[in-house]
């Protein structure tokens, strides 16, 4: 028997389940196997094939420390399009589609204001996709994106709370990833590289920002995650 709870927001691909109900999902399943979080390669991107066709109003200034510049003003872009097709290109590492994809998602939602809100289901296979691809750098890149989205705008917080059961899976596996190299630990949290710690700051924000039901939605997905709010 299932007990729902009276707030939930019910997730994207189900109902949300109660805390009682998560304690006998967990006791089930063993440990990930170290197939679980082997690099899987990405497919070729509609971003790189855009860029390739001359259909990005983008451009590389290499006198500015490889920074991009916009052809357009970022404000009369279409949303719709644009958006989506810069999140697809973060499951990139080669130069310069990485630079593009990482750089033009930042710049997009800097000035996105009120037009990234109607845009956020579009976005969930992006993000889906570059998550499992199990790469360091596009992870980091991913869940940094992620904490800027949040933030971008009134309600996206909320907006992602149905979306959870979509993206968190990837963050309960490698929640526990802590680098522990030495001198690397330190360079790596300069360069906020460290996925265990991103995965923490990220659903902290995710609570923060996602309203009422965003925990019990949270716990549900990543069940020793601890409430940043509640006693």
């Amino acid at each position: 028997m299932i007990l729902t709870m009276p707030l939930a927001v019910p997730l994207a691909t189900g109902p949300v389940h109660t805390h009682a109900h998560t304690h006998s999902r967990i006791s089930v399943l063993g440990p990930p196997t170290l197939r679980a979080f082997q690099e899987r390669p990405s497919k070729p991107t509609a971003f790189r094939r855009s860029y390739e066709r001359g259909e990005l109003p983008i451009a590389l200034d290499h006198t500015k420390g490889n920074k991009i510049v916009w052809k357009v003003d970022i404000e009369t872009l279409d949303y719709y399009h644009f958006l989506p097709l810069f999140f697809d290109g973060l499951c990139e590492t080669a130069h310069p589609y990485e630079v593009f994809a990482r750089q033009g998602v930042h710049d997009l939602l800097d000035h996105g204001g009120s037009k990234i809100l109607p845009v956020i289901p579009q976005l969930i296979i992006p993000i889906r996709n570059a998550l499992n691809t199990r790469n360091n750098q596009v992870m980091c890149t991913t869940i940094k994106v992620l904490q800027h989205l949040v933030m971008s705008g009134d309600k996206v917080g909320e907006a992602l709370v149905p979306y959870f059961r979509q993206i968190l899976h990837i963050f309960n596996l490698f929640k526990n990833n802590k680098k522990n190299l030495g001198d690397a630990v330190d360079y790596s949290q300069r360069k906020r590289e460290d996925i265990g710690d991103l995965i923490e700051e990220t659903l902290q924000m995710f609570e923060r920002y996602g309203g009422e039901n965003a925990f019990l939605n949270i716990k549900y997905m990543v069940p020793t995650y601890q409430s940043c709010i509640r006693n």
